[in-house]
């Protein structure tokens, strides 16, 4: 879900030479989007349909100029990896603090706990997208 919609976000706002691209540290590589991820964008104008699962590597982490993740238990795993400095919660990025810094997984739950995590996700975009270059 933080993939397409970050990425809508950085279109939307112009910027170039940035590149979205998501990865679990628990994730099946290849399989699609969960269907109540799907069904959840798929109301709010967002199509997941061509979305595949990336397993989070090292060679990723490697690549990438900055990692955000939802969670700290994800945060370790990136700094695990190599993410040092370049890794975030993307909370924290956004400006959040205290307990609104972790975006809840909604994996397994149902429709409405997702559209709880679009709207954490929906709050915390625009503001990485400014910290990326995207306004004041």
């Amino acid at each position: 879900m933080a993939e397409v919609m970050l990425r809508q976000a950085v279109e939307a706002a112009g910027l170039s030479g940035i590149e979205v691209s998501s990865a679990g540290i628990g994730a099946w590589d290849g399989s699609p989007a969960s269907e109540a991820a799907y069904l959840v964008l798929l109301e709010r104008g967002f199509d997941l349909s061509g979305h595949r699962a990336r397993l989070l590597t090292r060679a990723l982490v490697d690549e990438a100029d900055l990692v955000l993740t939802m969670a700290r238990s994800h945060l370790g795993r990136v700094r695990e990896l190599g993410g040092g400095a370049r890794a975030s919660l993307m909370g924290e990025y956004a400006g959040r603090n205290g307990n609104r810094v972790e975006v809840q997984d909604p994996y397994g739950h149902e429709l409405d706990h997702y559209r709880e995590t679009f709207g954490d996700l929906a709050e915390m975009i625009p503001e990485v997208v400014r910290r990326l270059g995207g306004g004041t």
